[in-house]
């Protein structure tokens, strides 16, 4: 009896590892588009997620024809097969996470919780060495650390393969939160690694299949980056339509034409110094380059301006399979002409804090939302990037603070800089929140921009807008003794009034801000305040108020309890 059927928490046999790798390929396949959106390359030469989707269904494809259930068949068929289906930089790389991974368990028909660590690490060395200049805050620092902690966490002596797998899927989504630091790429556009995604998206298909559980869906866990910038939305569909490709950088191609094939029946006479000479010799003439595999078999990628001298030179080491040229220059061109076909006249951009006043925006038509407010005000370069995502010729900024209309207006310059394709940007000087709405709220595309931006800086000045937050020190102001947290109401030029009971002090600042001709009231409810607290707080002002038009909504803000707009 094997020591898997002795005890099956700590070791798997290669029916369960089997298992393990087929809900991987599951996994990838129903979450390939999120992993997609996730691409921020100019133009893409192939789909990240497609692109490991594909390469370990080759696999798996592989070992399905095999009829051998050994290990030794497992690993043979798992690392032929997914570098014979690696497809674009993603898919090679995975290829060579698995063959690594394979080479060390293959002689082995359990395998424990220390074999598979030292697997992984073998396939780290593998993935880093096919890569001619590696990328931090890529699949490779993704997969590097997961397998860091795998060494690490592997001394253990009573943990279990489903506490193991666990483990390193949570180490894999906090180094993923962190890819955005490593490459500015990622940072510009607000997204984790793509590949990174990948990887863990196919580690928590090892545990579904581990525990025997269903693949139903897509993953709902999306990895925010950790980073201060714009947040990834909850599911796949909204992360496509709030990530935008980078469309001004398309010219910066430099080299035309991505180059994929095989190389077979290698000659007798070629050596594995040969194949480095290869790689060599294609790092001169492109980048990208990934050059893989050995005596039996190699696989060949790169970016390059002549792909005849690529393909040249490779056939002085073998037969030629497979062969792809596609031409990104054309690919860039298209993907031109969609951004001039749906560009806009006129593009909304919004500075707010809190997730709901995020989605009332987006709800009013705004095309992109920048993350701020009070205490963490973005800076220009911040809203610059920002704009330089909008596709339109003129964009409208909302700051919707005092403290952010300076940053805004300065951001100007900072775009006209750095767009191949100029904006005319505009600021209207929304100072709060409310006004922002009311701004949003007047626009209508309909009209001219002129007409828009004049109806907007009118309906920004009809607008009242009061806070109800608390004291953060203790002091004497607007002839108001506060302690340290008291709840204070203020307007837009001083505090009110006070008290202890946010409620309260609420109703009293609504009732101090009132006058005769208001006819709305419009409450924002913050982090900590209930909903059910606000529609409390809502019935109450309309019983005090029945000829008054009185609503709430969520804003999310931090800091201040409600932000109230009354008009």
């Amino acid at each position: 009896m094997t020591a898997a059927h002795i005890n099956t928490d700590k070791v798997i046999s290669t029916l369960v590892l089997k298992k393990m790798f087929s809900f991987g390929s599951k996994m990838l396949e129903v979450n390939k588009e999120t992993v997609n959106s996730l691409n921020v390359f100019p133009v893409p030469d192939g789909d990240t997620g497609t692109n490991m989707s594909l390469t370990l269904a080759s696999a798996m494809k592989e070992i399905s024809s095999n009829p051998s259930t050994t290990m030794e068949a497992f690993t043979i068929s798992l690392a032929k097969g997914a570098l014979r289906g690696a497809r674009g930089n993603s898919g090679v790389i995975l290829s060579q996470i698995l063959k690594g991974f394979a080479n060390v368990i293959d002689s082995n028909e359990d395998v424990d919780i220390k074999l598979f660590s030292r697997a992984l690490k073998n396939g780290v060395e593998l993935a880093y060495n096919a890569v001619a200049k590696p990328k931090e805050g890529t699949i490779l620092t993704v997969i590097r650390v997961i397998t860091e902690h795998a060494l690490e966490i592997s001394k253990k002596i009573n943990l279990t393969y489903s506490d193991f797998l666990q483990e390193l899927i949570e180490k894999g989504e906090e180094i993923l939160a962190q890819t955005p630091d490593m490459l500015d790429v990622l940072k510009k556009a607000g997204v984790v690694d793509s590949g990174g995604y990948g990887l863990l998206i196919l580690f928590k298909g090892f545990l579904k299949g581990y525990l025997g559980e269903e693949v139903e869906g897509a993953d709902e866990n999306i990895i925010q980056p950790a980073t201060n910038m714009p947040k990834i939305a909850g599911s796949g569909d909204k992360i496509v339509e709030d990530i935008a490709i980078d469309y001004d950088a398309l010219d910066d191609i430099e080299y035309g034409y991505c180059t994929e094939f095989f190389i077979i029946n290698i000659f007798k006479k070629t050596t594995e110094a040969d194949i480095d000479k290869l790689r060599e010799k294609l790092n001169s003439i492109g980048d990208s380059t990934l050059v893989i595999g050995d005596l039996s078999l190699v696989k060949v990628h790169v970016h390059t301006n002549n792909p005849g001298l690529a393909l040249s030179s490779a056939l002085k080491l073998g037969e030629l399979e497979h062969i792809k040229i596609e031409n990104m220059l054309e690919q860039n061109r298209i993907l031109k002409a969609k951004y001039e076909a749906e560009r806009k006249n006129i593009g909304l951009l919004s500075i707010c804090a809190g997730d709901g006043f995020s989605v009332i925006f987006k709800d009013l038509g705004v095309d992109r939302i920048v993350e701020g407010g009070q205490t963490m005000n973005p800076s220009a370069e911040d809203i610059a990037r920002a704009i330089a995502k909008i596709n339109a010729e003129n964009v409208i900024v909302l700051p919707n603070n005092k403290n952010i209309i300076m940053a805004a207006e300065q951001c100007i310059p900072l775009t006209s800089r750095a767009l191949i394709t100029n904006k005319h940007i505009f600021v209207v000087p929304t100072t709060n929140i409310p006004q922002g709405i009311s701004a949003t709220l007047a626009y209508n595309t309909e009209i001219t921009l002129n007409e828009n931006l004049q109806n907007m800086n009118e309906a920004i000045g009809v607008v009242k807008a009061g806070n109800v937050t608390y004291a953060v020190r203790t002091s004497n102001i607007d002839g108001l003794d506060l302690k340290k947290g008291d709840k204070i109401g203020l307007d837009n030029n001083r505090i009110l009034n006070k008290g202890n009971d946010i409620k309260n002090v609420t109703k009293e600042l609504i009732t101090k801000m009132l006058a005769p001709e208001d006819e709305t009231v419009t409450l924002y409810y913050g982090e900590g305040v209930m909903e059910e607290d606000a529609q409390c707080l809502c019935d109450e002002l309309t019983s005090l108020y029945p000829d008054m038009d009185i609503d709430f909504h969520k804003g999310g803000q931090p800091l201040y309890h409600y932000i109230i707009s009354i008009e």
